[in-house]
């Protein structure tokens, strides 16, 4: 939850099933095949979840998140109506698309995934055991960037390449590729000197996350 508190402690469970329900399946299937007409990226679908309703947000599960943000998208993109969900069925006189996503596609869909690394020339603005500081910003759209890192000091522990930038990838704003790092922060550093004082959090972040210390 980005950092926030009074959400409770973190129970793993044992064993866990990949899908509780047969329903978070289809549901995964179906983002997964809508998601190669190429109508969006993974960072437009995170953020629409992130606009799911704070009160709807805390009280659904994971997959129900997921499928009310997918309804969503797919209004935003022309591929269904807002009748059409509330009634089930396809609007008169519209005609079925061939599927974007093949058996074949599929199979390589999940050997492969979609990957976000771009082979670009981009230099790092950064350098490995560099002390850098997260900027402190708020913004309204989309970030990557948690809000329990904002302002707070850190090392650059390791570049790991470059990658899309989540936070204009989401806006349809470009792809703007740039370096990530992953940053320690001394625990202390984060949550102040109840902290141990030898923890850490390793945060990964992008070039425009952070400024020199």
């Amino acid at each position: 939850m980005g950092g926030m508190h009074g959400m409770g402690p973190i129970e793993p469970e044992q064993g866990e099933a990949v899908f509780h329900h047969a329903w978070e399946s289809r549901v995964f299937g179906l983002r997964r095949a809508m998601g190669a007409w190429r109508k969006w990226n993974i960072d437009v679908s995170r953020h629409e979840v992130e606009l799911v309703p704070a009160a709807d947000y805390l009280r659904m599960s994971y997959y129900e998140r997921q499928f009310a943000a997918f309804l969503v998208l797919l209004q935003k993109r022309g591929f269904i109506t807002a009748d059409e969900i509330s009634t089930g069925a396809p609007a008169s006189g519209s005609s079925a698309a061939v599927p974007a996503l093949t058996r074949d596609g599929a199979a390589q869909m999940v050997v492969k995934g979609v990957p976000t690394s771009r082979d670009v020339p981009v230099p790092a603005k950064f350098q490995f055991g560099q002390e850098v500081r997260a900027i402190n910003v708020n913004p309204v759209g989309h970030t990557r960037e948690p809000r329990y890192v904002r302002g707070k000091l850190g090392t650059i522990d390791r570049d790991h390449g470059v990658f899309v930038f989540p936070d204009t990838n989401a806006h349809f704003l470009g792809e703007r590729p740039q370096h990530v790092y992953s940053v320690r922060f001394a625990a202390r550093e984060l949550w102040g000197h109840a902290a141990a004082p030898r923890d850490a959090v390793y945060v990964d972040l992008w070039d425009d996350h952070l400024e020199p210390a």
